[in-house]
């Protein structure tokens, strides 16, 4: 098996795409929860070997953080193509996703992350590459404009969406399936923890990997991130074992609660409570009060609030929960 893997729109550092590869399971067997989607994945990927077929073009959408681009580059493994990742963004006009879709080989899996942010040119340029393994060219202008077709390799589309409700439904019909990660359990996430910090060779007893991931928000990327911020805490300010203490000591220094809320939600709820008292906030004005950008409130902070039930959307609004002030441990005000 020869795999490779280009990233054709890099969107982090060098440092923390290393250190994220590591961390990252490379086949079905080591990928942690998600267990019936894995079982659909595994079916699909025998059944295509058997027949030496391509995948059907495979969509993920879910909150960020859940293993997408780890699923995309396990199916690459698996199936023995290149893998070949990209952004939505990042591809700006058709000629992009041209260089792109006539570098593939029979096979090759071709990743786009965030792909409800594709531009409707761009989306309409992959529409026949998708369905026919074409791409369509306009050579000319005006009268004598001309369509070429150029065949292209039997390749595998696998597209990752925060937002699935934003794509249209002519693309979104064009994947021949689509799954759902949902947020891990404690122990899934207790296990992700022993196995990075197993990588990492960090001491780590039972109790210090249950606490990190009681405060990771379901999310393995938080779990892997919050491991490695107590890892530094161990070494300087403890022995460098991280146990049941050291990991509530360190999860504390960090500002990160049992609940796993951090200074921004915090700070978003207290605004919420003391600035309304009860009543619903447009998410413009809590942005405002707090000085925060509207996005990173809409799709960080929010969607973990709404899941502990500390806040609800109602049509005027953001409304605090009776949860949200007994958690900042206010008075709950009393709403005529």
């Amino acid at each position: 098996m020869n795999e490779q893997i280009e990233i054709v729109s890099p969107l982090a550092t060098d440092v923390e795409k290393e250190e994220e590869s590591t961390l990252r399971p490379t086949s079905l067997f080591e990928f942690v929860g998600q267990s019936g989607l894995k079982a659909q994945i595994a079916t699909l990927l025998q059944a295509a070997k058997r027949r030496r077929e391509s995948l059907d073009h495979i969509l993920f959408y879910g909150p960020p953080g859940l293993g997408k681009t780890t699923l995309a580059q396990i199916i690459a493994s698996e199936m023995g193509g290149n893998l070949k990742i990209s952004s939505g963004p990042a591809i700006e006009h058709p000629g992009d996703l041209a260089s792109i879709l006539t570098s593939l080989c029979q096979g090759d899996i071709f990743f786009i992350d965030e792909t409800h942010r594709l531009s409707r040119v761009v989306e309409e340029a992959l529409y026949p590459a998708m369905e026919d393994f074409a791409f369509d060219i306009v050579v000319g202008k005006g009268a004598g404009a001309q369509i070429l077709r150029l065949p292209l390799e039997h390749f595998t589309v696998v597209g990752a969406t925060t937002k699935t409700g934003s794509l249209s439904a002519p693309l979104r019909d064009r994947f021949g399936a689509t799954f759902r990660l949902d947020f891990y359990t404690l122990l899934e996430l207790k296990a992700i923890v022993e196995r990075s910090a197993k990588i990492l060779r960090v001491s780590i007893d039972e109790s210090g990997a249950t606490n990190i991931a009681s405060r990771a928000r379901g999310t393995p990327r938080v779990a892997n991130r919050l491991l490695k911020r107590v890892r530094d805490f161990a070494e300087i300010h403890r022995n460098g074992i991280i146990d049941g203490q050291t990991a509530n000591d360190g999860l504390d220094f960090l500002g990160i609660d049992k609940t796993g809320l951090d200074d921004l939600d915090r700070r978003f709820l207290t605004y919420l409570c003391t600035a309304y008292l009860g009543r619903a906030a447009g998410l413009s004005a809590i942005a405002a009060g707090i000085q925060e950008d509207e996005v990173t409130l809409s799709e960080i902070v929010e969607p973990y609030l709404l899941r502990l039930g500390l806040i609800v959307r109602t049509p005027k609004g953001r409304m605090a929960t009776r949860l949200a002030y007994e958690t900042l441990e206010k008075v709950v005000p009393e709403l005529e």
